[in-house]
């Protein structure tokens, strides 16, 4: 929604910079912008927070900005990941939108705690996403952009730090198993097997 586009550029060339910005991700076979954001499932009433599978992200032009604003949208500028043998150029184009769709590997929770994390109980959670969140500086992950009133490191600089958290309340449900519940429900390959 702002007034210029997001521009990265190649990952390689950060990675050839040993900047700290980008990791090669070998689930999606791609590059992914480290610390673009956080994803959190928070319980309320103990402030337990679990982290999501989501930590890595290729930044593109995926879908025009809803309406764009009564504009027509324009023509993507970004549109490849890309990977150690091919060259990529990642960023958000001014009036579009980078899309993360339920059916790409790693866009949940683990609620059941195979993940090495604690079973998700059912309940009322809070989900929090961070947009360029804070992270503390370390050799692996230098400070790119300093936020002068919390003292803490930042992958893109902006005008604003404040304004970067959503949150909504869900309800989780008891686990259903593989029958699962919402959009899904049922679907095929989701059913239930027999014991034997």
């Amino acid at each position: 929604n702002g007034d210029a586009d997001l521009y990265v550029g190649d990952p390689q060339a950060h990675v050839n910079a040993d900047d700290g910005l980008f990791e090669f991700a070998t689930c999606h076979g791609h590059y992914h912008f480290r610390n673009y954001a956080r994803y959190e499932l928070i319980d309320p009433s103990t402030g337990h927070v679990w982290r999501s599978a989501k930590r890595g992200f290729c930044m593109l032009d995926t879908d025009p900005t809803p309406a764009y604003y009564g504009q027509a949208p324009r023509e993507p500028n970004f549109i490849n990941c890309g990977n150690t043998t091919f060259a990529g150029n990642q960023g958000i184009s001014h009036g579009w939108t980078d899309t993360y769709r339920f059916d790409l590997g790693g866009q949940y929770f683990v609620l059941d705690g195979g993940d090495g994390q604690p079973e998700v109980p059912p309940g009322t959670y809070a989900l929090r996403i961070t947009a360029n969140p804070s992270y503390e500086e370390s050799r692996k992950n230098p400070c790119r952009f300093r936020d002068p009133a919390a003292g803490l490191c930042h992958a893109l600089r902006e005008s604003n730090y404040a304004n970067n958290v959503a949150e909504i309340t869900l309800d989780i449900p008891s686990h259903p198993g593989r029958t699962g519940v919402g959009p899904l429900a049922g679907a095929p390959g989701t059913e239930e097997k027999p014991e034997h």
